[in-house]
């Protein structure tokens, strides 16, 4: 994997990586349902919902942004801090991780285990907050 020094940045740039994935697997089955004019078009027009995979995709990717600029902040708020706490790789690594199972579990549609892993980015979010405090 990339070294950007830590594994706190390695897992921010790779996390975005992933975010083009999820854009991608949201926007291709939309383009493939409401096609190209659709896709260069203005938009005016109402569209209609999207089948069911497109719109469990195209939720995980709004459920992505919604996050991401929260592991993103923590990640470069804890590198500035400095303090070197263990929390912070494993809080990255979770968020990564996390969100890596849940794009292909939303797509399937199981929603304990689908909850489970956004709950495990969430909590290496909050790990990497914690991270930030002087000793933890």
């Amino acid at each position: 994997m990339l070294d950007l020094g830590s594994t706190q940045l390695t897992m921010l740039w790779a996390s975005m990586v992933l975010g083009v994935v999820y854009l991608l697997a949201a926007v291709l089955p939309s383009v493939g349902q409401r096609g190209m004019s659709w896709a260069l078009g203005p938009r005016d027009v109402p569209t209609p919902p999207l089948n069911t995979l497109g719109g469990r995709l195209d939720r995980a990717w709004k459920n992505f942004i919604e996050t991401f600029p929260l592991f993103a902040a923590a990640v470069l708020l804890e590198t500035m801090a400095g303090h070197g706490s263990g929390l912070a790789p494993l809080g990255a690594l979770l968020y990564f991780w996390g969100r890596v199972a849940f794009l292909p579990l939303y797509a399937i549609g199981w929603p304990v285990v689908r909850t489970l892993a956004w709950a495990a980015s969430l909590g290496g979010i909050v790990l990497l907050l914690i991270a930030v405090v002087p000793g933890a």
